[in-house]
């Protein structure tokens, strides 16, 4: 069993190919708002490396949001198109968020920067896989103010392909994907104002 890790949503592209739980091909490139001249090419690398074809895949899961708004359209793009035009490929997803905090234990904050001193953020139990402060936008004090163990942000996670394996769900209809925003664009904000 094949399965392919994608997300964009941070300032890291992330690419893991996976097999039966060992890891074949990991990848972090740092971006400078340039993931979409790397992901194609990443993930081409990734199957290269196992000397395999998309035909041999048989999941993709993909870090859905939140995050920067063009980058989490990056990732979930590609992985709609590889679960549509690929009849054998199943799309699952995963709160970016939760895989940023997947290779810690206990209370983990994880944030994005979202500008203006808010951050998109969470606070969950790794334990329990209970969220103490739900997935939203809020400011980073207010996240702070809250008892937690370990803070990962976008700079600084690591992934536990396992533990994305093991927390994906299922997208049924993957021609209807939407990334989780957590809110409207720029543009949408002065728009409504």
């Amino acid at each position: 069993m094949y399965s392919l890790i994608l997300d964009s949503s941070t300032k890291k592209l992330y690419v893991c190919l996976v097999s039966d739980n060992k890891i074949l091909f990991e990848k972090y490139i740092e971006g400078r708002n340039d993931h979409a001249k790397n992901i194609v090419s990443t993930i081409d690398e990734a199957l290269k490396s196992a000397s395999i074809d998309t035909d041999k895949l048989n999941e993709v899961i993909v870090g859905v949001g939140p995050g920067s708004y063009t980058g989490v359209r990056m990732a979930v793009a590609v992985a709609k198109m590889m679960a549509v035009f690929k009849k054998n490929i199943k799309l699952y997803t995963i709160s970016t968020l939760m895989l940023m905090s997947s290779n810690k234990k206990g209370l983990v904050l994880s944030s994005i920067d979202a500008r203006r001193g808010n951050c998109f953020g969470m606070i969950i139990d790794n334990d329990s896989l209970k969220y103490v402060i739900n997935e939203g936008l809020i400011s980073y004090e207010e996240l702070k103010n809250n008892k937690y163990d370990v803070e990962v942000t976008e700079e600084n996670f690591v992934v536990d392909p396992i533990y994305v394996l093991n927390n994906k769900k299922l997208v049924l209809e993957p021609h209807l994907l939407v990334p989780n925003y957590l809110r409207d664009t720029e543009a949408e904000r002065n728009i409504n104002a």
